[in-house]
């Protein structure tokens, strides 16, 4: 438990967390991001 109460008080506890959530928000943005720019070059590409 003292590594839970580690990660939610202190300030490099703190920084990891938001280090954690800033990366994964980055992989959901690209990998929606990427997905929609394969589907629209597909689209281009079958005309």
């Amino acid at each position: 438990m003292k590594l839970l109460t580690d990660l939610f008080s202190t300030d490099y506890g703190l920084m990891s967390i938001t280090g954690i959530i800033f990366m994964l928000g980055m992989g959901v943005f690209f990998m929606r991001f990427f997905k929609r720019k394969m589907n629209e070059d597909a689209r281009h590409a079958d005309e």
